[in-house]
């Protein structure tokens, strides 16, 4: 998954939540509005996704209020010392977690500002199976004229699982497609 199209789905469910997407971009960027896509595209080219991830508003509609928060929690090893004094290491399973506050989008903009790629820290809430694609930047290279067919590598959840993932939608969500007020 590219970062623009985690960008999409990101917006589109803060705005199913009450987020004004294009109120924002045009007071808070002070750029003028054209149309989502663009809008999109402008927060992931010019890395301006750091000023809507941090945003208030935008936090307060992704994470609402009282709103139960379903997350996977990463495997985890640690040591501890055990009551006879011996140290053990204690491995633990991935896990679900649910959470319910009022307050659930001041948490979680503590946690993504202390995370080393706040992308991925808000992807965890998205119930994505497809991991974070870092893209290089564009840069003109001529291709030879016959290239090999290789073939694609398989996913992380393929090869975990041994299902195909799940394909990406070929066009936008209704979502986005909606006029905006």
């Amino acid at each position: 998954m590219t970062r623009l199209e985690l960008l999409k789905i990101i917006v589109g469910r803060a705005r199913i939540n009450g987020f004004e997407f294009r109120r924002w971009y045009s007071s808070r960027l002070g750029l003028p509005w054209i149309n989502s896509d663009a809008a999109i595209a402008c927060l992931e080219q010019q890395r301006r996704y750091y000023a809507l991830l941090f945003s208030h508003e935008f936090a307060m509609a992704f994470w609402k209020a009282g709103e139960e928060i379903t997350f996977q929690v990463a495997a985890q090893t640690f040591q501890r010392r055990a009551p006879d004094g011996t140290i053990q290491t204690v491995t633990r399973k991935p896990f679900t977690r649910r959470s319910t506050r009022r307050d659930a989008w001041r948490y979680h903009l503590r946690e993504m500002a202390l995370a080393e790629e706040p992308l991925r820290y808000i992807r965890r809430y998205l119930h994505v199976e497809d991991e974070l694609i870092e893209e290089p930047l564009a840069t003109p290279t001529e291709e030879p004229a016959e290239v090999a067919a290789e073939p694609a590598p398989q996913s992380a959840s393929r090869r975990r699982t041994g299902k195909p993932s799940r394909p990406l939608p070929e066009e936008l969500p209704a979502f986005l497609r909606r006029p905006y007020p």
